[in-house]
Formats: C-alpha cells, structure tokens, sequence
C-alpha cells in the first residue's frame, strides 16, 4: 500500500507540474517552430525530390507488328515446342544509387514533428491518470464536480487518439509513396505515377504543418480547461461543512 500511495503521489506532482509549467512552455516552443522556415515554404517545389528512375528504351518485337501476330507466334513456338522466344522485353535495368531514396526535406521534417507527438501522447496519459485518480467514491447527488472530471479525462482521451492518428498519417504516407515508386519501376514510362508521387509529397508537407499547428493547439486547450477548472478537479465535492467558512 505504501507504494502504491508513493506512485499517487509521484503522478499527482508530475501532473500539477505538466499543466502549470511543461504545457505553456511546449506551446509556446510549438509556436515558435511554426514560424520556421522549414515549415514556411510558399513554393512547394522546394520540396520536391528527384526520382532518379531512368526510362528504359521501348521494347523491341523482331518479325512482329501487332499484339496478334505476337499472341499466333507463342502459339506456334508451344505447338513446336521451341524454347527460343523471338519477342525481345525490356531491358532490365538497376536503381542508380543502389535504393531509391525518400524525400529527404519531408524526413527531415517528419524527424522534428513525430518526437512532438509522442511527448504530446505520453504527457496526456499522465495528466489523465491524475484526473482519474482524483475521481470519488460513485455517491448519490453533488457530482457537478465529477462530471467535470469526466469531462476533463474524455477531453485528453481524445487528444490522446487524435495525437496517435497523426503517427498513422505518416506510415500511411511512407506506404502510399513507396508502392508509388514501385509502380513507376513497374511502369516508367508512365508520367502520371512520376507526378503523383510529387503530389502526394506536398500534401504531406502541408499536412506537416497542420499536424504541428493542431499540437500547439491542443496544449492551449488542456492548459485553458484545467486551469479553468483547476479546483473542481482537485476537490469535486464540498461538504456542508465547508460552504460554512
């Protein structure tokens, strides 16, 4: 038991420190970062980055001039049963760097803003158990106060979700890109899959700073609420006793 009060304590004193101190000092961190020229830039083809896949030359065809002069030919060597194919594919060809690279403006940037999410993730889940463990005894009446205290722990929950939706956003984003790659591998000679890995490159920038601007805000809004109802949450319920003095 002696432990259990000494782990009640420890969260009660980080989490009063969170909210009175950690929560204005990383909004106004988080401020100051969307003023940075990394994630200022008006022209996004700043951001863009080369895809070093070199279109390979058109495929040859010896003796053959349409698809169904190709289709008889394979019909005619599986009748002869020949082994030697006339129809020339395309050249295989290697990556020129050894390994098609990502964009490294978005990494670098990506590098900066998932440590944000996770200390936003990780400081909720503490904040959150203190406010739960301030929760009374369930009683008949006089529960104002911990229904604010309800409120309060659905408020970081949700913050808590919607933070974790943000590291799904960027792995979906590397997924989406990399079978992009591969279809332009697959398919060089089609531009559109070229052009939708640039597109696909700027909505991750912008969705970049949006992310950074919603965990700035999302600071103000717990460090607002709590503080509005600071006294609420610490104390829920008052006695008779102490509406007298």
């Amino acid at each position: 038991m002696l432990e259990v009060a000494a782990f009640k304590e420890r969260i009660t004193a980080e989490a009063e420190d969170l909210v009175a101190n950690f929560f204005p000092k990383k909004l106004l961190e988080l401020d100051h970062f969307l003023k940075d020229p990394s994630i200022n830039i008006t022209e996004l083809k700043e951001i863009h980055s080369d895809i070093n896949l070199p279109v390979p030359d058109p495929i040859l065809f010896s003796n053959l001039h349409d698809g169904l002069e190709a289709q008889n030919a394979k019909k005619r060597k599986l009748e002869d049963g020949s082994g030697v194919d006339i129809v020339t594919g395309t050249k295989v060809f290697a990556m020129p760097d050894g390994m098609m690279k990502s964009n490294a403006n978005l990494v670098d940037l990506i590098e900066k803003v998932k440590p944000e999410i996770r200390t936003l993730i990780e400081k909720c889940n503490t904040v959150k158990m203190w406010v739960q463990l301030l929760i009374p005894r369930i009683e008949d009446g006089n529960n104002f106060g911990v229904s604010i205290q309800e409120e309060t722990v659905a408020e970081l929950r949700t913050v808590e979700g919607e933070a974790a939706s943000y590291l799904d956003q960027i792995s979906r984003y590397y997924i989406t890109r990399a079978k992009l790659v591969s279809k332009i591998a697959k398919y060089p000679h089609v531009e559109d899959y070229r052009r939708t890995v640039t597109e696909i490159d700027e909505k991750e920038y912008i969705s970049l700073k949006i992310i950074v601007s919603e965990l700035r805000n999302q600071y103000v809004t717990l460090h607002d609420m709590i503080l509005k109802n600071i006294e609420k949450i610490k104390r829920p319920r008052s006695s008779n006793a102490d509406a007298l003095y």
